[in-house]
Parts: C-alpha cells; sequence; structure tokens
C-alpha cells in the first residue's frame, strides 16, 4: 500500500509542482479529491440545466474524469489558476454532456434569438415584462420547453462571459514573449484593467440585476435560492439573470475590442 500521509501537509500549488514533475498517480488522486469540491458546487449551481437529462451523480462521475485531464493539461504558466482553469471545464463539460442527450435543439441560437426579440417586442406592446407564458404563446412552444430553452441560454451566456473576461484569450497577443509571469506588465496590466472594466459595468446594471449577479456568483446560491431571497419566482430571477448577463457581454466585448 502507498504511502500517502506525506501529500497531507502540502497545499494544493504544491501538490501541482509535485505533480507536474514527478507524475506519481498518488499525487494526482490526492488533487482530485481536494478539487472534487468545485465539480459538486458547479453541478449544484448548474442543476436546472441538465435536470430532466441527466443525474447529478453523471455529473459528479463526469467531473472527477474532467479533473484528471484537466490536472495533465494545466500549465500555471499560461493558465490561470488551477480553480478557475478547472471550472470552466466543467462548466463546459455539463454544457456538451447536455448537448449529447440532445437536450439543446439543433437551431437553438435561432431560437434563442427569437425568443429574445420576442420578449423586447412584448415588452414594448405591453408596457411591462413579458410572463413566460405570453412569450411561450407567442412562439407557439411548449411553456415547458420554452423555460427549459431560456435556462440553457442562462448558461451559455455564462460560458460566453467567462470566454470574454478570460485574461488567457482575446489579450494573449498582447503578452511579452517571456514565460515568466512576473516579467510580463502588459498581462498584470490587463488583467487588472479588465477586472475593472468588469466592475464598472456591474455598478451600472439595474439594483436587482447587480444582486442576482451578486448572490449568484458570489454567494453560489443556485436560481431557486435567489428566488426564495427575492421573493420573486425562479422563472423571473432566471429572466433578470439572463438581462444582466447580456449587458456585461455586451460592454466587454466593446472593451475587448
Amino acid at each position: 500500500m502507498v504511502q500517502t500521509d506525506y501529500l497531507e501537509e502540502k497545499t494544493n500549488e504544491e501538490l501541482l509542482e509535485m505533480y507536474r514533475a514527478e507524475g506519481k498517480l498518488e499525487v494526482k488522486q490526492a488533487l482530485v479529491l481536494r478539487y472534487l469540491y468545485i465539480v459538486k458546487a458547479i453541478a449544484s449551481q448548474m442543476r436546472n440545466v441538465y435536470t430532466g437529462s441527466l443525474q447529478m451523480e453523471d455529473i459528479i462521475n463526469e467531473g472527477v474524469i474532467a479533473i484528471m485531464k484537466g490536472i495533465d493539461r494545466y500549465d500555471p504558466e499560461r493558465d490561470n489558476k488551477f480553480e478557475t482553469f478547472i471550472s470552466r471545464r466543467i462548466r463546459g463539460m455539463i454544457i456538451d454532456l447536455v448537448r449529447k442527450n440532445d437536450w439543446m435543439p439543433r437551431d437553438f441560437r435561432k431560437q434563442v434569438k427569437t425568443m429574445e426579440d420576442l420578449q423586447v417586442s412584448l415588452g414594448r406592446s405591453l408596457g411591462r415584462l413579458p410572463t413566460d407564458e405570453e412569450v411561450s404563446g407567442a412562439l407557439g412552444m411548449d411553456i415547458r420547453k420554452y423555460r427549459k430553452l431560456q435556462r440553457m441560454s442562462v448558461m451559455m451566456n455564462v460560458l460566453s462571459l467567462d470566454m470574454i473576461t478570460d485574461d488567457e484569450g482575446e489579450h494573449q497577443s498582447l503578452q511579452l514573449s517571456s514565460g515568466d509571469a512576473d516579467s510580463q506588465p502588459e498581462k498584470a496590466f490587463l488583467k487588472i484593467e479588465s477586472r475593472q472594466v468588469l466592475a464598472e459595468a456591474i455598478k451600472g446594471l439595474k439594483e436587482k440585476e447587480q444582486m442576482v449577479i451578486s448572490l449568484y456568483y458570489m454567494e453560489e446560491l443556485n436560481m431557486g435560492q435567489i428566488a426564495q431571497v427575492l421573493g420573486v419566482s425562479e422563472p423571473r430571477i432566471s429572466q433578470i439573470h439572463s438581462s444582466a448577463i447580456r449587458k456585461l457581454k455586451a460592454h466587454m466585448s466593446s472593451y475587448v475590442q
């Protein structure tokens, strides 16, 4: 039996460095156990996306595999902190699983665009935010299918926002040639600047939008829990969240360009 007590005294960063240097299986297994909480947290957060298609146990099992693959592919000199790196991979993994289970319509983006345009159009004609029933009725779509489409749209917006604010993405071409992160002032500056721009964009949101963003991303509450906190329906929280994400995406896209 392999003695692994010595690993308990190591930090996560030390274990990652040790695995990169030695490639020992027991080190990798220790890392998987330490980062398993991320899979569980994201699986709970995204429950509305895969309910009816997958079980949480399926997500956690696939998440463990994603962590193992992520440990092999992670490069601290190129990627963000491992927690951020693996969180994005797990979110993407869940979306891919949902796609493979034929939950996402093939013309998903077209349907979402039609849905969002109709929400705006109905809102103008009614002088208020239309209900889910009114939008789904105008689309000729079953209310349950409409709400599933709406929830998937929210999560796709979240993933898009992650990619826009990822300092390893659009800003990569502005880095200096050195591999030493400390000798890349442009990268450090852009990372700080992008966060400041995002913070300003959040301040420009409506009060409820700010609250939903804060509860969802900072406090890590799910849509149902936020609905209870604010005393409104879960579909309404999804609408507020989706609206806030679209505004942030537009703001960050302008900044990146």
